[in-house]
């Protein structure tokens, strides 16, 4: 069974990409490159880089419509994969070992040079059956998502360049499901990083002095616990409800102070809060404020991140490309489950700009292995997912 894959060429090709290293921190794209330039001509497809920070491109392969005048199909994915922890790998982490269930294993494997191949492979059979579509495709492979997208995707929206793409709606990274579903995403919660500092008294370790940082910080962490507290009840008193429909805080860095014997008069807390697409932002950050205020003089906050509240993408009859992705999931019998996505991908740049976007990798019955060891695809899910692609980017293409 496992020779049977090995010979199917766009395992091949996939196993190719996986074995490229374009691993974080300081990661060299030029493997990534290299490889979808040779995949551009060998498909007939235009091949361009923009390169807005130096050593991190932005590759764009265009199929044009025959109506290149309509908003054009972004077909996103990253290069870029995260650390590995080499000894916790039963195969070396860029090797694409395929065992003999048939199972892939690779850092990216899931996250998400998968989708990266899926896309291409899908283009591939499309154009060899001969079928042309209404709008023109642009497959963007983009840097540095895994620390932020920060010289990525967030960057390349807001260029003319990425304007005159002219793009209607975007399809980017999903996540895998162990059950029968296909998790979508039309929606991101907002990472909002909040650091609080706390300011006070200082003085000797033996004294009870008033007004100390100290004394301020618990006031905080108990009000952002309490916040916390309250979000898992609401979590775990719904069952239909996902960690994206609520807000989730954590308390993930304390520093400050010098010696144990001395009272500081600095010390800092922060929050990773991800707000959920119903949270109002004005009046939680009034909520942070007032309990600033509460905690005592000298309480200030400021933010490490702070995303703007951004729009969901409609899953309704008002969004023709919802229609239209529906259909061929109605038709396929893929069952849906439309969420709200639990961390952050490059999706939430690309509809910051006001075009709707869907998070989709067609990864049923498969565990969720995303930055961890032994990360694998099923040989068998990934070309169904191809197959997938095939029915999927006409449907939207020719919206």
């Amino acid at each position: 069974m496992t020779e049977d894959y090995r010979n199917n060429p766009s395992i091949a090709n996939f196993v190719e990409y996986l074995r490229i290293p374009s691993v974080q921190p300081n990661v060299n794209y030029d493997g990534c490159v290299d490889f979808l330039k040779r995949k551009s001509v060998e498909m007939g497809l235009q091949f361009k880089i923009y390169e807005l920070v130096p050593r991190k491109p932005i590759v764009v392969l265009t199929w044009l419509g025959q109506e290149p005048a309509l908003p054009a199909i972004l077909l996103n994915s990253h290069m870029d994969v995260v650390p590995v922890f080499e000894n916790s790998w039963t195969y070396p982490p860029f090797s694409g070992h395929i065992d003999e269930d048939g199972k892939i294993f690779a850092r990216g494997s899931q996250d998400m040079k998968c989708v990266g191949i899926q896309y291409l492979e899908a283009i591939r059979k499309i154009k060899n059956a001969g079928v042309n579509l209404k709008r023109t495709l642009h497959i963007s492979f983009v840097p540095d998502e895994e620390i932020g997208g920060h010289d990525g995707m967030r960057k390349f929206v807001l260029t003319d360049s990425f304007r005159a793409l002219n793009i209607g709606f975007a399809l980017d990274e999903g996540m895998a499901n162990p059950g029968e579903e296909f998790v979508i995403f039309n929606g991101e919660r907002s990472i909002w990083q909040i650091h609080v500092i706390c300011t006070g008294q200082p003085g000797h370790g033996s004294l009870l002095l008033p007004n100390t940082a100290g004394e301020k910080l618990r006031y905080i962490i108990n009000k952002f616990m309490d916040l916390r507290e309250e979000q898992k009840n609401i979590l775990e008193s719904n069952p239909k409800f996902t960690i994206g429909d609520v807000t989730t805080v954590n308390l993930n860095q304390v520093f400050g102070g010098i010696q144990s014997n001395v009272i500081p008069e600095k010390l800092t807390a922060v929050f990773d809060c991800r707000l959920a697409v119903t949270v109002n932002h004005e009046e939680f950050e009034n909520m942070v404020q007032q309990w600033c205020k509460e905690a005592g003089e000298g309480v200030t906050y400021e933010f490490e991140q702070k995303n703007p509240n951004v729009e969901v993408t409609k899953t309704d009859n008002t969004n023709p490309y919802w229609v239209a992705f529906k259909s061929v999931a109605d038709e396929m019998k893929l069952k849906l489950d439309c969420r709200i996505f639990p961390g952050g991908t490059d999706s939430r740049y690309v509809r910051r700009v006001g075009i709707p976007a869907i998070g989709f990798s067609p990864m049923n019955h498969t565990p969720i292995l995303l930055h961890d060891h032994d990360e694998f695809l099923r040989a068998d899910i990934f070309l169904r997912g191809i197959d997938i692609y095939v029915k999927l980017i006409p449907a939207v293409a020719n919206v």
